[in-house]
C-alpha cells in the first residue's frame, strides 16, 4: 500500500506530505481545489493536483490507480470521499472529529473488502489508542477520563487562545452534543458544560465537555466502566468567553458568521503545545487502582521547516496507522477502530515517535 490520494493541502495536509515524502516509501498524490495551497508545499516530490471533491468524476479520475486515500477535508466532505473510495476498491483514512461522519464511515465500510478508518488524528486518534491500552491494565473499570488542549505557548488575548487548527472542526467541537458515559449508562452532554480545573507542569488549565473526541470508545466500552468523558483543555477563562459567543450571542446557530469573526480577529500560531492527560481507574488484584499517561507536545523542525504541535501530533496520528496498516500490522478490511493499533507499536514507528515528549524549542524558552 504505497500509493497514496491524498485530499486537501491545508495546515494539515502539508504536514501529511512532509512525513510521508520524506520517508521515501509513498507515492504521494496531493489534491486540492484551492491553487495557492498546493503551491505552498515546498515537496517536490508530491504530484500536485487541482481538483474539486464535489465533482463526482474529478474526484473517481483522482482515485484511479491509487491504493489508499487520506482525507484531510472539512468533515462534511468525508462521507462523499469514503463512498467513492468504496466504489473504487481503495482503503480510507480521515482526521474527522464529527460523530455523524464517522457513524456514516462505519455504514459505508459494511462488507467492504478494504480498510475504513475514520479519526485519525490526535483527539479522536492518538488519545483513544492512549486510553485502550490504559484500560486493559485493569481487570475491572470504573472511570476513563480524556484531557486534550492544543494552546498557544505565548497567549496574548482575552480567548487565551490562537487558530492552530481547522476553525470547522473547532466550532463544530464547541457547538455539538458530546458522548459521554455516566453512571454506566451512555448519555449526551452539552459542550461548553461540565467545567473543571487542573494543574499540570505548574501551569493552571481548566477543561470541559467538547464533540467528538472519544472516537469509537463509547461503543468499545459500553457496559465495561462506569464513567467515561473527554473534555477540551484550555487556558483559565476561556469557556466563559466561548458560552458568550456561543450561546447568548448564538452564533452557534449561524455558523459561516462564526468562523468569520474567529478567522477575522483571532490569529493563527505556529508556537503551540499541545498537552495529552488520560486517567484510567479500575481495580487490579481487587484494588481499587489509578494510572495516568500525561505528555506535552511543542512545534518542531523537520527539514528546515517549523511544524505546529498540532499540525504535527494530527499529521503523524494518520501518517502513523497508514505506515502500521502497510506493514501488515492492522486489519486491511472493513471498519478499524483506533483501538485496533497497540500504543507500542504506535510510538515505536518512525512518525509514531514524533509524540514522544519534546522540551519547547531553546529559541522560544523565556
Amino acid at each position: 500500500m504505497d500509493r497514496i490520494l491524498l485530499l486537501g493541502a491545508g495546515k494539515i495536509g502539508a504536514a501529511i506530505t512532509e512525513l510521508l515524502c520524506s520517508s521515501g516509501d509513498y507515492d504521494l498524490v496531493v489534491a486540492d481545489k484551492d491553487q495557492s495551497f498546493l503551491d505552498a508545499i515546498h515537496r517536490h516530490d508530491a504530484r500536485r493536483v487541482r481538483a474539486d471533491v464535489e465533482d463526482g468524476a474529478a474526484l473517481d479520475r483522482l482515485m484511479d490507480g491509487r491504493e489508499a486515500v487520506i482525507s484531510a477535508l472539512p468533515y462534511y466532505l468525508n462521507v462523499r470521499v469514503a463512498e467513492a473510495a468504496r466504489a473504487a476498491g481503495l482503503h480510507y483514512f480521515d482526521l474527522t472529529e464529527d460523530v455523524e461522519t464517522t457513524r456514516a464511515v462505519k455504514r459505508i465500510a459494511e462488507g467492504a473488502e478494504r480498510a475504513f478508518m475514520p479519526q485519525c488524528g490526535l483527539a479522536p486518534g492518538f488519545v483513544s489508542i492512549v486510553a485502550w491500552d490504559l484500560a486493559n491494565r485493569f481487570e475491572t473499570l470504573d472511570a476513563v477520563r480524556m484531557r486534550v488542549g492544543a494552546l498557544p505557548q505565548y497567549p496574548t488575548n482575552a480567548l487565551n487562545y490562537n487558530l492552530t487548527w481547522s476553525t470547522d472542526g473547532l466550532i463544530n467541537e464547541y457547538c455539538n452534543p458530546c458522548e459521554a458515559i455516566h453512571e454506566g449508562r451512555r448519555v449526551e452532554t452539552l459542550a461548553l458544560q461540565g467545567i473543571e480545573h487542573f494543574s499540570l507542569d505548574g501551569v493552571r488549565y481548566e477543561a470541559f465537555n467538547t464533540s467528538g473526541g472519544l472516537g469509537t470508545l463509547c461503543d468499545t466500552l459500553n457496559g465495561k466502566v462506569r464513567e467515561l468523558d473527554y473534555k477540551t483543555v484550555r487556558y483559565p477563562g476561556h469557556c466563559d468567553y466561548m458560552k458568550l459567543l456561543v450561546n447568548d450571542l448564538r452564533l452557534g446557530e449561524r455558523r459561516a458568521l462564526f468562523r468569520d469573526v474567529l478567522e477575522t480577529a483571532i490569529p493563527m500560531t505556529l508556537q503551540d503545545v499541545v498537552l495529552i492527560f488520560v486517567t484510567v481507574t479500575g481495580r487490579r488484584k481487587g484494588r481499587l487502582t489509578q494510572e495516568s499517561y500525561a505528555s506535552k507536545i511543542y512545534a518542531q523542525d523537520i527539514n528546515g521547516i517549523t511544524w505546529s504541535a498540532i499540525q504535527l501530533t494530527t499529521a503523524a496520528g494518520v501518517c502513523t496507522v497508514v505506515d502500521l496498516m502497510r506493514e501488515g500490522r492492522l486489519p486491511v478490511s472493513g471498519f478499524v477502530r483506533q483501538e485496533d493499533v497497540t500504543l507500542e507499536a504506535f510510538l515505536a514507528n518512525r512518525f509514531g515517535r514524533h509524540y514522544a515528549r519534546h522540551e519547547p524549542p531553546s529559541a522560544l524558552i523565556e
